[in-house]
C-alpha cells in the first residue's frame, strides 16, 4: 500500500520524498517522464515506486510537487481519479517573468482555486508552501526543525499531514482553513524575494520560517 504519492521530480519532490521516507511511509513517484521519475527514485533508496502521470496516483496523501499551473492541469486530467484523497498543495503562485507579485486575484489563492478543480470528496490542503527543499533534505535550517504550516477545512486530512510532518521530524501547525492559504502564500513570497536580494548575501533557499516563543 502507497501512503504518499508525489507528482513531480524536482527538488521539492526529492525533499518531501526525503521527509517522507524519514516518517517510515510508502513513497511513490510520478513524473511526466518515465526516466526521471526512475532517477529519483533510485536516488531516495530501494522501495520507492515510481511511474508517469499517465497513471493514476496511489497515495491516500497527494502531493503536487509541480508549478501552479501544472497542478490545475493535473487535478482537472485526474478528476475523479483523486476522490477520497487528501491532495496537498505546496505551490506558491508568483508571477516568474516580474518575482513582483502573485498571479492569483485578491481574496483567493492557489489553494482555493485548486479546491474548485478537485472532486467533492477530495480535500485540499495547503503546506510545504513555506519550507525550501535544502531544507526539507536536511530536515532542519539553522540547526532548528522545520515548523511546516497548514490549512485546510477537513479535520481528517489537515490531520493525516500534521501526521505526516510530525513523523517526519518537524513541527505541523495547522494554521486554521484552507483560505488561510492566502496568508501563507503571501508570507512565503516576501520570504521568496529575500532570498533573491542581493542585500541578504547570506540568504540562500535554505532559510526557514520558525514560530519561537
Amino acid at each position: 500500500m502507497t501512503n504518499i504519492t508525489i507528482i513531480g521530480n524536482g527538488n521539492m519532490a526529492r525533499g518531501i520524498a526525503t521527509r517522507a521516507l524519514a516518517a517510515n511511509q510508502s513513497v511513490e513517484i510520478l513524473g511526466q517522464e518515465a526516466g526521471k521519475a526512475q532517477a529519483l527514485a533510485s536516488e531516495l533508496g530501494a522501495g520507492v515506486t515510481f511511474g508517469t502521470t499517465a497513471q493514476a496516483p496511489k497515495g491516500d496523501i497527494v502531493v503536487l510537487a509541480v508549478p501552479f499551473d501544472a497542478a490545475k492541469s493535473l487535478i482537472t486530467t485526474y478528476g475523479e481519479a483523486l476522490a477520497g484523497k487528501t491532495i496537498v498543495d505546496i505551490t506558491n503562485p508568483v508571477n516568474f517573468e516580474t518575482f513582483d507579485s502573485l498571479v492569483v486575484a485578491p481574496g483567493t489563492s492557489a489553494a482555493e482555486e485548486l479546491a474548485k478543480l478537485a472532486p467533492a470528496s477530495a480535500h485540499v490542503v495547503k503546506a510545504f508552501n513555506t519550507t525550501f527543499a535544502g531544507p526539507l533534505v536536511a530536515g532542519e535550517s539553522g540547526g532548528q526543525p522545520l515548523d511546516v504550516f497548514i490549512a485546510g477545512d477537513n479535520a481528517d486530512s489537515t490531520n493525516a499531514v500534521g501526521s505526516f510532518a510530525s513523523a517526519a521530524g518537524m513541527r505541523p501547525l495547522v494554521v486554521g482553513p484552507l483560505k488561510r492559504a492566502r496568508e501563507l502564500e503571501g508570507f512565503q513570497f516576501v520570504l521568496m524575494t529575500m532570498q533573491a536580494n542581493p542585500e541578504f548575501a547570506d540568504f540562500n533557499w535554505d532559510t526557514g520560517l520558525q514560530v519561537t516563543k
